[in-house]
């Protein structure tokens, strides 16, 4: 016998047992098991939902549309924020994805904490900051190396092109700036490309 679990709003009809066969023979009994807000409890205890976070995950889905459904997100939570760093990851990460389209998963996203993915490509919170943040070391890196490689070569760096340097988060740019950095004489030789290409514009726009 088979069991097929289904979340239905308060509304939903309800679902009897059905057969398939073959001929006089019964090869499969199907019962379906309707999860609505008179079967499923609202998650009121953080305690709750630690010691059950699969429920917590349910309880949210079911009362998602409830007036109560920001309190019992706050209280799922509240409840997980006692997980390791891992399970917290997890469970964030399934309750976004369970709440789907519905009005709830932008206050869960609220929510979230700052942990690596276990969905990738997926679009989760957790994914955007992680690869946000991933993208902002590298920068930081870029900009290291930069201004080690003038340093190895005596270049003097002012304050302002430092500035300029560390501030910098794009990495095509950093990139660009590092290969003109090797054979640099000056902190300006980075911009001078950048600059002259600039100058040459706006006197193409002026002549015309």
């Amino acid at each position: 016998m088979d069991t097929v679990l289904k979340v239905e709003p308060p509304e939903g009809e309800h679902y009897l047992p059905f057969e398939c066969g073959v001929g006089p023979w019964t090869t499969q009994v199907t019962c379906p098991f309707v999860l609505g807000p008179q079967t499923v409890p609202e998650i009121t205890d953080p305690s709750a939902a630690t010691r059950r976070p699969g429920l917590a995950v349910l309880s949210a889905i079911v009362h998602s549309d409830s007036r109560r459904s920001a309190a019992i997100l706050d209280t799922v939570a509240d409840g997980w924020r006692s997980f390791d760093k891992d399970t917290v990851a997890y469970w964030f990460e399934t309750m976004e994805i369970a709440l789907a389209n519905t009005p709830a998963r932008a206050k869960w996203r609220e929510l979230h904490m700052p942990v690596g993915s276990y969905y990738p490509g997926q679009g989760t919170l957790i994914e955007e900051k992680y690869l946000e943040g991933r993208a902002e070391g590298e920068a930081k890196d870029r900009a290291s190396l930069i201004l080690r490689v003038l340093d190895k070569h005596a270049v003097d760096v002012p304050e302002d092109i430092r500035e300029r340097v560390t501030s910098c988060t794009d990495l095509d740019t950093l990139m660009l700036w590092f290969d003109r950095s090797l054979t640099a004489t000056t902190a300006e030789d980075l911009f001078a490309e950048d600059e002259d290409g600039q100058a040459e514009g706006n006197q193409n726009q002026t002549s015309a």
